[in-house]
Parts: structure tokens; sequence; C-alpha cells
């Protein structure tokens, strides 16, 4: 390795090795994500109602939920580029029965079964390549080798899929750029599979898969022992819910504000540009100002109030891009604010640390079918406004909840802890002297 990729290594901490693996990923999740701001108006425009949209994404997040769960098990077991593989397989295989047959024919249980089938894809491309990242980067860079994960990953689904989405449906019309996304996805892979040529040597033995297994079911466990865990599952279950059923309805609510399907795209690619650049700040934000702190004040209340502004702002000034914009991109920011959840949750335990992770994970993975099923539920009835009305109570129900989450002392970080307990011992030591 030359001294100019030792030191690119070092200042960002992307581990050189699977450096490949990121742009994989990057562009990997750029396929995949590309539908998501557009695909529920579309189907509706072919005659399928908006509940029929929310039991069609609430079908692909609960493959996308189990998926999550048993993604790590699957990679340490058998091999992250094997379940990648498979991961692509499946993805490909559910992509082609519903744009060619499901989508082509309106079919709609055809449709169901294969958008389910490729929910399963994603999960075990991407968080397979986070086990390999686990293995791979030094433990003093983990963090930061992580975290850039969350970047591509962020940058693929929501930024790039989107912003690709808005020039494509115009040029090459709705079908055609579902079926690119083949060509996004193989290209992913060929960076991330085959030019990634990074070794994997899980630290134990063949005995690994099983104690990951173990730890999947102590999460199960932990929930009952330490009921704070629980709280914060439950929390990252809020974060991303709206994120989940915004796709459902809010394209069609600002088609009759002024925007159409190519503006709202580029909207949703701006919000979750906001986001990831947040996602940074938010990190140094919550170790400065607390971490439940920043999770009740800028992640719940903070998305509660932009939540409705998203709503309320279009009908206020129709068609005007520049002001809903800015209260996306305030969203966005907000989501950010939950970022701290994932220092905070583990931090609840002195051990069994895994299983609490294992609990986020799937809070992370649940509202891929939490959102749209809760649209699904409560759209007929109390339609666009209650659906806005119900996910701002629960990002205030979800600061609530974040008050109960405290860390021994009430202390804000891990390090407060650590530093009153020196202050504590050497209080201590005084006192005998």
């Amino acid at each position: 390795m030359t001294a100019a990729k030792k030191s690119f290594a070092d200042k960002t901490g992307i581990p050189m090795s699977l450096l490949w693996g990121y742009v994989g990923i990057l562009i990997f999740m750029m396929g995949d994500g590309m539908e998501t701001g557009w695909l529920s108006p579309y189907l509706k425009t072919r005659g399928m109602s908006i509940e029929q949209n929310a039991s069609l994404f609430t079908a692909y997040g609960i493959t996308v939920a189990i998926s999550a769960w048993f993604s790590g098990v699957l990679a340490e077991g058998f091999g992250p580029k094997k379940i990648m593989l498979a991961g692509l397989f499946l993805y490909l295989a559910g992509t082609c029965g519903f744009v060619g047959y499901g989508l082509a024919h309106l079919n709609f249980p055809v449709m169901i079964v294969t958008y389910a089938l490729r929910g399963f894809g994603y999960p075990l491309f991407a968080y397979s390549f986070m086990v390999w990242i686990a293995y791979q980067s030094p433990k003093e860079k983990l963090g930061r080798a992580v975290g850039w994960f969350w970047f591509v990953f962020t940058g693929g689904l929501n930024v790039l899929g989107a912003f690709y989405s808005s020039w494509a449906i115009e040029k090459l019309g709705e079908i055609d750029t579902l079926w690119s996304s083949v060509f996004w996805v193989a290209i992913g892979a060929f960076f991330a599979v085959v030019l990634n040529r990074a070794a994997f040597k899980p630290n134990s033995n063949g005995n690994e898969a099983n104690s990951k297994a173990r730890e999947l079911m102590k999460g199960l466990v932990i929930v009952k022992e330490e009921p704070k865990v629980l709280l914060g599952g439950i929390v990252r279950i809020i974060n991303t819910t709206a994120q989940f059923a915004f796709p459902v309805f809010l394209p069609m609510y600002m088609e009759k504000h002024g925007f159409d399907t190519t503006t709202w795209l580029k909207i949703w690619g701006t919000i979750f540009t906001s986001n990831i650049i947040f996602n940074l700040i938010f990190g140094f934000v919550g170790d400065r100002f607390g971490w439940r702190n920043t999770i009740m004040w800028f992640g719940g209340i903070g998305c509660a109030i932009t939540t409705l502004l998203l709503y309320y702002i279009p009908q206020a000034v129709p068609g005007n891009f520049a002001v809903v914009l800015t209260a996306g991109i305030l969203w966005g920011a907000c989501l950010a604010g939950y970022v701290p959840l994932s220092a905070l949750v583990p931090s609840l335990v002195k051990k069994d640390k895994g299983a609490a992770i294992a609990i986020l994970n799937l809070g992370a993975g649940l509202p891929v079918f939490v959102g749209p099923a809760l649209v699904g539920l409560f759209y007929g009835a109390v339609g666009n406004e209650g659906i806005i009305w119900i996910l701002a109570i629960l990002y205030f129900i979800s600061a609530v909840l974040t008050k109960f989450i405290t860390l021994p002392d009430n202390a804000k970080t891990l390090h407060h802890v650590k530093s009153e307990s020196v202050q504590v011992e050497m209080e201590k030591l005084k006192l005998e002297n």
C-alpha cells in the first residue's frame, strides 16, 4: 500500500481493502431505491388505490425486516460474498417477476409476491457487507468505517436513486426506469463482490454462526431484563416510520398543490442530502448536548414540527419550490437527530451489547413495513391530514419515551458516566484518608 493510500485511509477511516465494496454499495442502493419516491403515484395512475399500494409496500417491508434480522448471522456463517450474491439473485428474481409479469398485467397477487421477494435482496447484500467491514477494519477506525457505510447506503438509496429517477422517468418512462435498476444493481455487485478482493477471516471457529444466532435470541430476552432497551427499539421504529409512510401518499398530495412527480423527486433527494450531512453533525452535537437531549429535542420534537410543516406549507404556498424544499431540508435534518440512539442504547447494558444492537437493527428494519401499514390501515378513515397527524404524534411520543431512557445518574453520555464514577471513587478515597 502506498503512502498516499495510507494517508487517505487514515483521514477518512475507509478500509482501503474494501474501497470498491463501498462504491458497489452506493451503486447497488441507487438501483434498489430509484422507485421509492414515485412508484405509488405511478400505480395510482394505473388504477390501484392507495390502500393497495400500502399493502404492496407492507409486504415488501416484512421481507426487508426478516432479511435484515438474519443477514449478519448468514454472512458470518457462509461468508459475505455468498450472501451478497444470494441477495443479488433474490433482487433480480423479484424485479423480473414484478416488472415483467405482475406490473405488466396489473396482477396484484403476483405483484405482492414478487415485490416481497425483491425485499429480501438489499438487506442480504448491504448488511452482509457491514459484517465484512466489522472484520476488516481496525477497531480504532470501526466507527468511521461504519459511518461511511451508512453514508453510501443512504446516499444511494434516497439521494442518487431519487435524482436519477427524476431524469429517467422523463427520458425512459416508468417501466424502462424500473428495468434499468437491473443494470445498476449488477454494476454495484460487480464492484462490491468481484473487484473487492478483501479476505474474510472470522475471528472464531465454525460455531460463530451458532453463537450469533444465540446473540439474536438474547435480543428477545434482554428487553425483559432491561426494559429501557425495549424503549430504545420502539423509538428507533418511530424514527424512520414516516420515511417509509411518506412515499405511499405524499407524492399524490404534493401533486395536488403544484409539485409534479419529477419536482417531488428532487425535493425527496435533497431531503436526504440534508439527512446524511446532519447524520455527521448530530454525532458531535450528541456528545456535547447529551445523547438523550439530542434525540428528544432535535429528533422527536423537531420531526413532529417539521412533519406538520411538510403538510401545511404546500397548502399555504402552492407550487413554491423553495419554501417547501426548506421544510423538507429541516425534516431531513431533524430525522438525523436520532443518530445518538445508536450510542445510547448499547450503553444501557454492561454486557450483551450485541443483543442491544440487535434490537436497534430490528427497529431499523421494521419501519419499512410499519410505515406503509399505517397508511393502509388509516388512510381510508382519516385521509392525508390524519396520517400526517398520526406520524407527528408518534414523533412526540418518541420524545416522551426517550425521557425514560436514562444512563446511570442521568449522565448525558457514557463518557460522563465514567467521569462521574471516577469522581465518586476519588471522593471515597478522600474520606478514607
